[in-house]
């Protein structure tokens, strides 16, 4: 028995003749015939669907053939590839989609294809934006009253304070014990000292449509109101996303980083082209104290903090020129040394960095004593308690806050970047009784008029938290209810240090 193989595949017909051949025997003649094959080489992917993010990306797939050559192409012009041909029987090819600044999921088809091989399709889809586009009527940029730069605004700014537990309570203004804010109020801070204002607020509850990120209007128009107080006092103010049930805070993590970029943008388009017509009074700020740990999620914050500069800058008008906050990682101040990136904004110098100031947090936040330490009850040098030597400061005192606040200043201020101390406070511990008492108010008072001097001498903007409480623990300067001062002491200790 004669086999006959055949060792390669024809694009076209084909015929031969097989001649045996036996002695003095009659050959033997046998036609062999071989019909035309629909493919000659092979031709796989690695991937058979992507999905790109909404902002765009990159995703690498492995193309394998037999073929001589191989071409790859997109039936759309929003993706492309880093080669689109080639020669190699084994390629990794990086194909790239761009933003999809539409509302609707977008779809398209790339085609591995080779002679005599068998097309290889991959399905592409990309989401379109989360939330709509707010930014439904920009203006052109208007400068009338925002000549100045965030280096002219920062000495203009002398010491702050915080409408704390107020506008950034999820459940409505009033919800963590504070009266609704009034005119009465914000006179009584200016006419107290005070030439700045930080305005916390919260947006994610207060959305009249949640599915689409629209703020209620009525909401807008209260923030407005109380902005408008401080700007009738003459008064600076910043006006943030603050901890808003930590949808950002709580999430500088590439997992989140899609969604809460659209929220961003949606927040901020809303806000901003609202906001648009207060000169260079009113400065927005990013966020609060974002939760960065590392170098990836300070990558994450970074983009947060872009999505917020761009959002601004697209509404035009007066935001083209207006002064922008951005947040350090955790607003600490190590951190902020070590990991901190800045944001690309197209307008110059309008842009300072905020950090927060409660080290040690044993004298100026813990409520009780833990495995990892006491509570402080006396802070600085001089006021370390002889009678009651387990409550006095171990650490943090006046050379730590030379140190971090010489960090700002080289990293930031020496190089044309204002710092806003955005929040800086010790709680009231006005349980103690007798000696204790009045020494812990007396090396609470030198702390601020310590941590504001400092902060004026290295050009950071001092802005006091003032929460409202007045009990065991509170912070609070004024009583907002009778509108009276309620800790002179600490009021006198905070004017003192910005003189």
């Amino acid at each position: 028995m004669i086999t006959v193989l055949v060792n390669t595949l024809t694009a076209a017909p084909r015929t031969d003749t097989l001649t045996i051949t036996a002695g003095n025997a009659k050959p033997v003649y046998v036609v062999v015939s071989q019909a035309e094959s629909e493919f000659l080489y092979t031709l796989s992917s690695s991937l058979n669907s992507i999905t790109f993010k909404r902002s765009g990306n990159e995703v690498a797939f492995r193309l394998n053939t037999t073929a001589p050559e191989w071409n790859v192409s997109s039936s759309a012009d929003w993706i492309s590839f880093d080669k689109t041909t080639g020669t190699e029987n084994e390629s990794y090819i990086t194909v790239s989609a761009s933003p999809n600044e539409g509302i609707e999921k977008r779809e398209a088809i790339i085609t591995l294809s080779a002679e005599y091989a068998p097309a290889v399709e991959i399905e592409v889809t990309q989401n379109g934006e989360i939330y709509p586009n707010y930014n439904t009527s920009p203006q052109e940029p208007d400068n009338t009253g925002m000549t100045s730069t965030a280096t002219q605004l920062a000495s203009m700014i002398n010491l702050g304070w915080n409408l704390g537990n107020s506008l950034e309570a999820p459940g409505g203004e009033t919800t963590w014990g504070n009266p609704a804010t009034t005119q009465a109020l914000i006179d009584l801070v200016k006419q107290s000292g005070f030439n700045a204002i930080r305005i916390p607020a919260a947006w994610n509850s207060h959305l009249s449509n949640s599915a689409t990120a629209k703020i209620n209007p009525t909401w807008l128009a209260r923030v407005k109101e109380v902005i408008q107080y401080a700007i009738n006092n003459d008064m600076y103010v910043i006006l943030n996303i603050h901890w808003d049930g930590g949808w950002l805070e709580n999430n500088c993590t590439l997992a989140k980083q899609e969604e809460n970029n659209a929220k961003q943008k949606a927040f901020w388009e809303q806000i901003a082209t609202y906001l648009r017509n207060f000169d260079e009074h009113l400065l927005f700020a990013g966020a609060n104290e974002p939760n960065v740990a590392n170098a990836t999620e300070m990558s994450v914050l970074n983009s947060y903090s872009q999505t917020f500069i761009d959002a601004v800058r697209s509404t035009g008008g007066k935001n083209t020129y207006r002064t922008l906050i951005i947040q350090g990682p955790s607003t600490d101040i190590e951190k902020t040394n070590q990991l901190m990136l800045m944001p690309v904004d197209n307008t110059p110098n309008r842009m300072m960095v905020e950090v927060h100031y409660y080290t040690p947090w044993n004298f100026c936040g813990m409520t009780e004593d833990a495995s990892w330490g006491n509570m402080f009850y006396y802070w600085g040098e001089g006021f370390h308690s002889d009678s009651d030597p387990g409550r006095n400061a171990t650490y943090g005192e006046e050379t730590t806050v030379l140190t971090n606040f010489g960090l700002m200043k080289s990293k930031f201020v020496d190089k044309g970047i204002p710092v806003v101390l955005g929040e800086f406070s010790v709680l009231r511990r006005s349980a103690l009784t007798g000696d204790a008492l009045t020494n812990h108010l007396a090396s609470r008072a030198y702390f601020f008029k310590y941590v504001t001097q400092q902060a004026k001498a290295h050009g950071l903007l001092p802005f006091y938290w003032d929460n409202g409480g007045r009990d065991n623990n509170g912070c609070a300067l004024f009583n907002r209810s009778a509108l009276s001062v309620f800790d002179q002491q600490a009021l006198d200790a905070l004017i003192e240090g910005a003189q």
